[in-house]
């Protein structure tokens, strides 16, 4: 996929709040034109202002984006479903979106929030108003080694999260800045925060072994992702230290209409590591998918 070489001009974009299901959500709204929905990844301290910050705003030059701190995270409320914790937070977004009108969107996760969207898109009865999706770093068999141990061994103190920002990034620069380091771990130590985060690392005693995967030389996981109906651009960071080389187009392989691409010197957070490569990316799969939608409109 050819990535254009010329930016937008920037949008601002204002955070707002609002109830849905009787829950607080807070959200990054920007930019008009047709909604882009970006999901955030599942790390402690994770949000959608540290998720996307470096590309909200060339998205808001040409699409209204929409950024919301799901279930647990940012400003939003600090609760958790150990039944179904992915499911609660995939009906509180189709909740959020029925609530500010959203029938229709382009979807981009990262990490937690693009295996969300994958979940979703492959279940009986799909939830999201998904128009076109992204999956950034998400979808592949996260592998066992200690960068995924400090994703997991977070003590809520300052060396553990300097440890996840490490197995976030490829570039040390990242776990070297103090004030980076520190928005993650206050954003992960907010009253309730911890909490919501470090209770979905626990299983039911009843709950059913998760299946072997990772380690195991598999790629991806065994989700029907030939259900997928909408266009699907699966984006693999380069140098992810969680994912296994080559998994994106392993995935996109499976999906009727997917595309994989790779972003050179990137994590498992391309978005904020590369973000002129990964919003070009992004803007000229969403113009693709428009394009294509206006000759089907055409034809009729």
């Amino acid at each position: 996929m050819t990535i254009s070489a010329g930016l937008p001009s920037p949008k601002p974009v204002s955070r707002k709040q609002v109830v849905v299901d009787g829950l607080d959500t807070s959200y990054l709204d920007g930019g008009e034109g047709k909604t882009v929905v970006l999901l955030h990844g599942g790390e402690f301290g994770a949000g959608a202002e540290l998720g996307f910050e470096r590309i909200l705003e060339a998205l808001a030059a040409r699409y209204h984006v929409l950024a919301p701190d799901m279930l647990g995270f940012g400003h939003s409320a600090k609760v958790v479903d150990f039944n179904d914790g992915r499911g609660l937070r995939i009906r509180h977004v189709a909740a959020w979106c029925r609530v500010l009108g959203i029938d229709s969107a382009h979807f981009v996760g990262n990490s937690m929030g693009a295996v969300m969207l994958l979940a979703d898109q492959t279940s009986d009865h799909p939830l999201l108003p998904v128009r076109s999706l992204v999956a950034i770093c998400g979808g592949g068999e996260i592998q066992q080694n200690e960068h995924m141990q400090a994703l997991y061994d977070y003590d809520a103190t300052m060396p553990a999260m300097r440890r996840i920002v490490e197995a976030l990034f490829h570039d040390t620069s990242y776990s070297a800045d103090g004030d980076f380091v520190r928005r993650r771990y206050e954003s992960s130590t907010a009253p309730g925060a911890w909490e919501a985060v470090a209770a979905a690392r626990f299983r039911r005693p009843d709950a059913p072994a998760q299946p072997a995967g990772a380690g195991t030389g598999r790629l991806v996981g065994d989700r029907p992702y030939e259900r997928i109906a909408v266009p699907t651009l699966v984006v693999e960071g380069e140098c992810d230290k969680l994912l296994p080389s080559g998994w994106a187009k392993q995935l996109a392989d499976r999906v009727r209409d997917g595309t994989a691409a790779v972003i050179p010197q990137a994590g498992h957070c391309p978005q904020i590591e590369q973000p002129g490569a990964v919003s070009r990316l992004l803007l000229e799969f969403f113009e693709n998918q428009c394009a294509r939608a206006r000759v089907t409109e055409q034809r009729k």
